[in-house]
């Protein structure tokens, strides 16, 4: 369950991936799978390649690529989100949600 963001922030993301950048949209987030993870970051690209390259870079496997049609992306979680929003400069997503 996805909480915390707006439509046009959802939107503002999915235009940017589709546009082949990679694109960051951070929201709280449950799921009994990680306990402790109160957020997520999707970091998507439309351009798998680029993709790939890109999480090469922060050591995230090609596997972990959410293969959606439209939309593929990184799940980021844990210390290794703040770590890659750090080197990001995505500080609004941190402050916002408390990271």
């Amino acid at each position: 369950m996805a909480f915390g963001v707006n439509r046009s922030e959802l939107k503002e993301w999915k235009d940017e991936v589709k546009r082949g950048h990679i694109a960051f949209l951070t929201h709280y987030w449950i799921d009994e799978r990680f306990p402790g993870c109160v957020t997520v970051t999707k970091a998507g690209c439309r351009d798998l390649e680029k993709l790939t390259e890109w999480g090469k870079e922060y050591e995230l496997s090609p596997e972990w690529i959410h293969q959606d049609k439209q939309f593929p992306h990184f799940d980021l979680f844990g210390e290794r989100q703040k770590q890659i929003l750090k080197q990001e400069g995505k500080w609004d997503q941190i402050r916002r949600f408390g990271l």
